[in-house]
């Protein structure tokens, strides 16, 4: 049996003269990268520069459009009506396909940001919104969201492309949320540990939640994060220990069907 998987990550978050993350060291591992929009970080050059990079570099670009939060990094909870969700949706995606089309190439997925992600896994008036306005957009786009949440469940429903998404480096809870990031058994930081793990993810579709609980995930996408330099080697060992493995490391476009 043939296993395939998407590796991705978040970047394009600095903001004018600020700057966050490694985006020119992760984007060598990745095969898709969430670009912030604006809202939650990033800005009109940065956008521009991170589209070029991708396209350079072979990788696959996705929208990562979050609450309009800058200070809070888009990590606080807001009380948000359907009807906003699916505006904040459709503005920050339009901004970012303009300029992937500039760079002579399209989106390939969309993926919520923070508290935007978390909400609309599991509120089905939130997901439906997102859902509504992927469907008016474009049909085509793949919608990345965290496996076996609502939205996902929805999503596949309604016959759109869905991206199921673990977390290399992060804990899970019974129900297949992750675990608060203050909590104990919300971060893997050793890839020893984490590989294993996510080869189970992919070749068996179990993982061991913080309390030793086995439940059943499905993982189209790994979420990997390059915030400092011992990340950067967690991500190589990563993806050098999946292709170790035999599984085809790749953008979602080359596996999951249209």
């Amino acid at each position: 049996m043939e296993y395939y998987v998407d590796l991705n990550s978040d970047i394009g978050e600095s903001f004018g003269s600020y700057k966050i993350g490694l985006d020119e060291e992760i984007i060598k591992y990745v095969t898709s990268i969430n670009l912030a929009c604006g809202y939650h970080a990033g800005d009109p050059l940065i956008m521009d520069k991170t589209c070029e990079l991708a396209q350079q570099k072979g990788v696959r670009i996705g929208a990562h459009p979050g609450y309009p939060d800058l200070m809070g990094f888009g990590r606080r909870k807001m009380d948000v009506s359907p009807e906003e969700a699916r505006g904040y949706f459709l503005y920050q995606v339009g901004a970012l396909e303009a300029f992937a089309k500039a760079h002579g190439t399209t989106l390939q997925h969309v993926k919520l940001h923070g508290a935007f992600y978390n909400t609309a896994c599991n509120d089905e008036k939130l997901a439906n919104a997102i859902l509504d306005a992927v469907e008016e957009y474009n049909k085509d786009l793949i919608l990345m969201v965290l496996s076996g949440s609502y939205i996902a469940k929805e999503g596949k429903k309604r016959g759109l492309r869905v991206a199921q998404e673990v977390f290399a480096d992060r804990g899970y809870n019974e129900d297949g949320t992750l675990v608060n990031r203050k909590l104990p058994g919300a971060f893997v930081k050793d890839p020893k540990e984490a590989l294993p793990r996510v080869i189970k993810m992919i070749k068996e579709g179990k993982v061991t939640t913080a309390d030793g609980k086995e439940i059943d995930i499905a993982a189209d996408s790994i979420c990997v994060h390059g915030d400092n330099p011992e990340a950067l080697e967690f991500v190589r060992i990563l993806k050098e220990g999946l292709i170790e493995e035999g599984i085809k490391v790749t953008s979602l476009d080359e596996f999951l069907g249209k």
